[in-house]
């Protein structure tokens, strides 16, 4: 069950609400339900949601306010917006206030759930993306911590790893020998240079005269991605 896409369903129409879970159980998802804006807000501060379905007139606060809300605060989950309103400028509404995709009531079930996978596919294409980083022929996972030069992984020390994802982070921008340390010791601020030159022995062509790797006099190391 914790493989599953958790989705969860937003709508003050209690029957909908009830269609909707078990039909998408029934497809294989991880279902929750809120009957309002506040109560979806509250389940969200405790579990994390792949997806949501987000219907737009609801008493209180509607689901455009709250959708305009989560786009401040959680980033770019998926949401695929409910309404009984389906005029064009509706549907500008929803988008431009931060919806994927909108889909008028009534609707197919089966139209839902296509349009559910896309958002799905699209965010996992999107997450795999952003957790790799490419520069020549190699290109690193930051999550995984793992370093493939054309599909040939190539050993990483743990402390190299830390490097790595530091250096990338920073996305060109030097980084200091004290923060490539941790903020540790003097001994440990020392180490990161003999680490820095085993990895240019692992990614450079010429390590003498680095491509990737290079030395920001004065102020650290960056890795240059872009040449």
């Amino acid at each position: 069950m914790v493989d599953l896409p958790h989705v969860m369903v937003v709508d003050d129409d209690a029957r909908l609400r009830a269609l909707l879970k078990d039909f998408l159980v029934g497809e294989g998802y991880r279902v929750t339900t809120a009957a309002s804006a506040s109560a979806a807000r509250t389940m969200m501060q405790g579990l994390d949601f792949d997806a949501l379905i987000l219907d737009v007139m609801m008493p209180g606060e509607t689901g455009l306010s709250f959708l305009k809300r989560l786009r401040e605060d959680k980033g770019e989950i998926p949401v695929l917006m409910l309404s009984a309103l389906s005029g064009a400028q509706d549907r500008i509404a929803g988008l431009s206030t931060g919806s994927d995709d909108y889909l008028a009531k009534p609707f197919e079930p089966e139209e839902l759930l296509l349009r559910l996978q896309k958002l799905l596919r699209r965010a996992k294409r999107g997450a795999s993306e952003a957790a790799e980083a490419a520069f020549g022929d190699y290109v690193f996972n930051r999550q995984m911590g793992e370093l493939k030069k054309q599909n040939e992984i190539i050993k990483l020390t743990s402390g190299e790893r830390d490097i790595l994802r530091l250096l990338i982070e920073a996305n060109g921008e030097a980084v200091s020998r004290d923060t490539l340390a941790g903020g540790q010791s003097a001994e440990a601020t020392r180490k990161v240079d003999v680490q820095i030159n085993r990895l240019r022995q692992k990614i450079e062509d010429e390590p003498s005269a680095p491509r990737f790797l290079q030395t920001i006099r004065g102020r650290g190391y960056a890795l240059v991605t872009g040449r």
